[in-house]
């Protein structure tokens, strides 16, 4: 465990630090992570923290890299960062890491991936955002977040959902297990109707895959008897379903005929708006 008489015994650490390398750093000097996947700490969660750190100090030091300013920039252990903050504490143990943009979002979104409480949302999110911006395919992210393909690709679908859905997904109010069944159902309206009675009558996850299977027996009766002139094209369907895969977010094309139409990206937060705009570069 790392003392505040050590901490008054360390010196400030300096330019040309060396991979590796583990000192103290004032609280002020450090940057936040501009990749932070998490985008929500319990209030309460972080007080207890900052009650532990006042009397026994930081136990796991923080990861960051040296900017060319001087300064530093968070990798990892940002719940660790504004506990100590909120503790009144000076300086902050640190390893040092060197990277540039692209290896510090691939090691920020692992390694909290790994190490943090992530909400469902948040961990299908970081996925997305490790296959877009770090090019890499399921198989390949698989690997480096420990995870079978198919787990990887059920956090994805989750992103499929309409945003309502994720927001009560990402704050608790329903779980991954109702949040996989619903995206089963096509229908977006269908599926907030199903959403809306687990809130109101408090499903559980076996009910709701029980009304899941009930809804898509009578979905393939009613097609088998007539079909419908409003059906998606294929070509739109599958424009779609790429969309939605690379922004991350159930994306809706609309084309009333062969010249014109729409298309709606929706986002969940100011932080999600400005992932879909770093995308689709627009400053």
């Amino acid at each position: 465990m790392l003392d505040d008489s050590s901490r008054a015994e360390t010196k400030r650490l300096v330019p040309n630090l060396n991979e590796g390398d583990l000192g103290f750093i004032n609280v002020t000097e450090i940057e936040t992570n501009p990749y932070q996947p998490r985008t929500k700490f319990e209030e309460e969660s972080l007080k207890e923290l900052a009650e532990s750190i006042i009397i026994h100090g930081i136990i796991q030091p923080i990861t960051v890299r040296q900017l060319s300013t001087g300064k530093y920039q968070l990798i990892s252990g940002e719940r660790r960062l504004q506990a100590s903050v909120m503790a009144d504490q000076k300086n902050i143990p640190a390893f040092i890491r060197l990277a540039d943009d692209q290896q510090m979002l691939e090691m920020a979104l692992i390694e909290n991936i790994q190490r943090e409480n992530l909400n469902a949302i948040e961990i299908a999110l970081s996925y997305q955002r490790l296959i877009s911006e770090c090019k890499l395919n399921q198989e390949e992210l698989g690997d480096r977040v420990g995870k079978k393909r198919t787990t990887v690709n059920n956090y994805l679908r989750l992103l499929r959902l309409p945003p309502d859905i994720q927001i009560a997904v990402r704050d608790d109010k329903i779980s991954m297990g109702h949040a996989r069944a619903i995206v089963s159902i096509e229908n977006v309206d269908a599926q907030l109707s199903l959403f809306n009675k687990i809130i109101k009558e408090d499903l559980s996850v076996r009910k709701v895959e029980a009304l899941v299977r009930q809804l898509s027996g009578e979905a393939k009766s009613e097609k088998s008897k007539t079909e419908t002139k409003s059906e998606i094209h294929p070509e739109i369907s599958n424009l779609q379903k790429d969309l939605s895969s690379h922004f991350g977010s159930k994306v809706v094309v609309k084309s009333a005929d062969a010249k014109k139409g729409e298309i709606r990206i929706p986002f969940l937060s100011v932080e999600d708006l400005n992932r879909i705009l770093d995308i689709l570069e627009v400053q």
